[in-house]
This record gives structure tokens, sequence and C-alpha cells, in this order.
């Protein structure tokens, strides 16, 4: 199963033996089979730039493989890095920016290695340095255009990072006004707070299924 959010519409892609194990919470959803060509793929990807009322679209194939290869071939690919830092009182660093909250991460360098890239990034976006990564935390997936009908889907490798550095400093260079320590319970009952949705997902997770 693969999981990528097209703004915040979450577009599953699933095989088909496992649709009927795989239940959305979020309401709204549409649930088709794919058959075979991409532009079929294309609709619905547009559809989910357009459309805010539909929160999921599931999409499943008899051959999941082949259904993630024809997905893929529609974008340019861009891998990044990042990570969920978290301080003595287990606060989460989060940053803000473009009118969103977000978490630090960016474009992997070439030949560069994953963990080095997420350090990096933090340290870049936020001022934090001292870091220590406990291990992997997840793999993320989200779309973007840069040009007309052209797109990326950005593949993020999360990293759960340590550091007792109090002072921050945001990168105002790269549109970062805030770099700030929260309560992550908190940031996650206050619903007023504009935050993408994958972010959302992965601070849930690791609230809920990680923290101990």
């Amino acid at each position: 199963m693969y999981k990528i959010y097209i703004k915040d519409t979450l577009l599953v892609l699933i095989d088909s033996k496992d649709l009927k194990k795989t239940k959305s919470t979020l309401g709204n959803e549409l649930v088709t089979k794919y058959a075979g060509k991409k532009k079929y793929l294309l609709n619905f990807i547009d559809k989910a730039e357009k459309d805010t009322k539909c929160n999921c679209i599931i999409i499943h194939a008899e051959d999941l493989k082949m259904l993630w290869k024809d997905f893929k071939s529609l974008f340019k690919i861009v891998k990044a890095a990042g990570g969920l830092v978290l301080n003595k009182k287990k606060e989460g660093l989060l940053i803000y920016r473009r009118g969103f909250w977000d978490m630090p991460k960016g474009k992997m360098e070439k030949g560069e290695k994953k963990m080095v890239a997420a350090v990096r990034e933090v340290e870049e976006e936020t001022g934090a340095t001292d870091l220590f990564i406990e291990g992997k935390l997840a793999t993320t997936y989200h779309t973007y255009k840069y040009k007309i009908n052209k797109r990326v889907l950005k593949k993020t490798y999360w990293y759960l990072m340590h550091t007792n550095v109090k002072n921050l400093q945001p990168q105002a260079e790269e549109d970062i006004e805030l770099a700030e320590w929260r309560d992550l319970d908190k940031f996650l009952a206050n619903k007023d707070l504009e935050v993408h949705e994958n972010i959302r997902e992965l601070v849930s997770y690791y609230v809920n299924a990680v923290r101990v």
C-alpha cells in the first residue's frame, strides 16, 4: 500500500486483495479500480488537486507494482529528508512557513546519505545543533506542481531526533518565520492550526504509536 498526499487529499494505492481490510476513517472517500491507463490516473490526480470536498481517493489494482510504477511515471521524483526533533521535555520542533506549520526537511543533495541530509536540513532550517538520531520514523509522499502540468512526487525520509539545544534560529531565506518547541498533544488537539495533513498524520503516528 502507498499513501500519497495531494494537497490535503489522501490518495491510497492498494492491492485489490487487501481492499476489504482497509477502512478509511476520513469520510467522503472515493474507491475505484485501476483500468491500466495512465490518463485514468491523471483524472484522479486532477480531482485531488481541485476538489477540496473529497478527503480520500482509494485506487486498487490486481498488480500493485504496475499501478505504483505507472503512478510514479507521471511525476518528477524528488527525495528529501527531515526530522521530528524532541527536547528534554519531549516537545517537538515545529516551523511556520508560508502560512502552514511544518517540520524541518529538505531536498537531499546528490550522493548525500539520508541521515546526513536530515541532520543538515534540521540544522539549516532551525539552527538546532547537537542532534542525535534515535532511529527512522517514517517515509511520506506528497505532490506539488512546479510548472503548468509539471508535477513533483516528493519522497521524504523522516528520522526521530533529540537535542538539548534551546535557542533556535529560523532560516529566513527559506521563508521560515518561526521555529518553536511545541507540546505535541496540544498541537494535535488544536484544529484551528493550519497544518499540512501529512505532517499532522506523522505527528499523530509518533504520539500514538511510537512515543513511550
